[in-house]
C-alpha cells in the first residue's frame, strides 16, 4: 500500500477527491495534507476526513524558501509518503526540493499543457479564442508546469464564456482526472490518460 500525502493552498476540492477514491482496492492511502497556509479550508475538511493535516505557513519565512522548504519536509517525511500529489498548492519549489521527490510528485493544472503553464490559465484561454480548455496531470520537474504529462481532460469553451464559468467546467474535470491518473500512477502506469 502506497502513502500519499497532499499539498494544498485553499479550499481543497482536489484534495478531497483524491482522498475519497483512495479506498477500498485502491493501492494507495492518504497520510497526510499539508497547507502553506493555516487557515486553509482544506485542512478542516481533510481532519473531518480522519487524514492527519499539518501547516507551515509560508509567510512567516518572508522570502526565505529554503527555510520554508526545511520545514515543510519535517511535516512530510514525519508521514513517510511515497507519493507527492500537489492540489492547488500556490508556491513554487524549488529544484533542491522537487529533486528530493522526483519521479514521484504529481502536479493537477488548469490548462491542457504545454498550452498556458503558470496562472490566469482561463483568462490566457478565452483571450486566445481557444474552442476548447481542460486540465493536465502531469510529474512535477524543476521546470515549472513542464513535466512529463500523465493524463488530459478537455472541456469546452462554450459562447459566452468568462474566466469563471470555464474555471467552474474545468474543475468538474480535474475532479474526475487526477483520482483515475493517481491509481494509474500507483500501478506504475505511466501511459497519459485522456479523458
Amino acid at each position: 500500500m502506497k502513502r500519499v500525502a497532499i499539498l494544498i493552498s485553499g479550499g481543497g476540492s482536489n484534495m478531497l477527491a483524491l482522498v475519497r477514491d483512495m479506498v477500498g482496492d485502491h493501492p494507495a492511502r492518504p497520510v497526510l495534507v499539508v497547507s502553506n497556509d493555516p487557515a486553509a479550508a482544506g485542512l478542516t475538511r481533510a481532519a473531518a476526513l480522519g487524514v492527519p493535516v499539518a501547516a507551515v505557513d509560508h509567510r512567516a519565512f518572508a522570502g526565505d524558501r529554503q527555510a520554508f522548504e526545511t520545514a515543510l519536509l519535517r511535516d512530510i517525511e514525519a508521514g513517510r509518503p511515497d507519493i507527492l500529489c500537489l492540489a492547488g498548492f500556490m508556491r513554487i519549489l524549488t529544484p533542491g526540493f522537487v529533486r528530493r521527490f522526483e519521479g514521484r510528485m504529481l502536479n493537477i493544472h488548469p490548462s491542457l499543457l504545454p498550452k498556458y503553464p503558470g496562472l490566469h490559465t482561463h483568462d490566457r484561454a478565452l483571450a486566445a479564442g481557444d474552442t476548447e480548455a481542460g486540465c493536465t496531470v502531469h510529474e512535477v520537474t524543476a521546470e515549472l508546469d513542464a513535466g512529463p504529462i500523465l493524463g488530459q481532460a478537455r472541456v469546452p469553451v462554450l459562447p459566452g464564456d468568462t474566466s469563471a464559468t470555464l474555471a467552474a467546467r474545468v474543475l468538474v474535470a480535474e475532479h474526475r482526472l487526477y483520482p483515475a491518473v493517481l491509481r494509474r500512477f500507483v500501478a506504475g502506469d505511466r501511459t497519459p490518460l485522456l479523458l
